[in-house]
């Protein structure tokens, strides 16, 4: 997965071969309400938000229907719109579903359950070559590894060869984004993120189910309750510190 390049805030966003301007406004958006710029409660207007990234109020108002569609913005009758509570009981379902996916991908890799599709081991040896390395030459870089994670865990379901359990699982890696990159603002947390990693992709090479299941389990388990911990204290400081549209710097 390729970086985001982001323009400077304030900066006005355009069109790219890759990225229309209303994606780009919507990532920008979706970033504002993950790095709580944008908390729950905050109002705003389409004009304001054409007036801070210089846009038209067509991308605007397409990138905000979508977050809509996402439940992250509920539009207001002539008030404009607000930002939306996180709703911690959809994360949690949608955690319980990536831990099913993660899991019985985990148990065809290792052979434990017979296979729907054609199993890919090579994707492992890609994932091997970022998290089975010398503790010396892991990053440090939070945004880097939180790409990297995700990628290791789509690539786990996709390795296992079924198409259908690996778009699902991207849909809802996708919805979970906005919080799970939550989890690489500490450095302890990068760390145990490779410890993790490597104890998992070690039982999956050497065929080890159930090792690898309790293994896969506890990881998801302990960074679903690292991120729920976080947004808390991230939106109490984030009240409390004035956060919103008027205080987006």
């Amino acid at each position: 997965m390729l970086p985001l390049v982001n323009p400077p805030i304030g900066a006005p966003l355009t069109a790219t071969p890759r990225r229309s301007v209303a994606e780009q406004v919507y990532e920008e958006l979706k970033r504002d309400i993950g790095q709580f710029r944008l908390v729950p409660g905050d109002r705003f207007s389409e004009l304001e938000l054409c007036a801070r990234l210089g846009v038209s109020r067509t991308p605007v108002r397409q990138a905000l229907v979508r977050l809509q569609q996402e439940g992250y913005v509920e539009v207001l009758f002539r008030s404009g719109w607000r930002v939306l509570p996180f709703d911690f009981d959809k994360y949690e379902q949608l955690y319980d579903l990536r831990m099913v996916l993660e899991v019985t991908a985990a148990q065809r890799l290792c052979g434990d359950a017979p296979p729907t599709g054609q199993l890919r081991p090579a994707l492992l040896q890609q994932l091997a070559a970022i998290w089975l390395v010398d503790p010396a030459a892991r990053s440090t870089d939070g945004a880097q590894v939180r790409q990297w994670d995700e990628a290791f865990h789509c690539t786990l379901v996709e390795a296992a060869g079924n198409a259908e359990m690996a778009r699902v699982h991207r849909d809802i890696t996708e919805r979970i984004r906005v919080i799970r990159s939550l989890d690489f603002t500490k450095s302890f947390r990068i760390e145990a993120t490779y410890d993790e990693h490597a104890q998992i992709l070690r039982a999956i090479l050497a065929h080890r189910p159930d090792q690898a299941t309790m293994l896969l389990r506890a990881h998801i388990g302990s960074s679903q309750a690292e991120v729920r911990k976080i947004t808390l204290h991230q939106l109490h400081m984030a009240r409390r510190e004035g956060g919103g549209p008027d205080h987006m710097p």
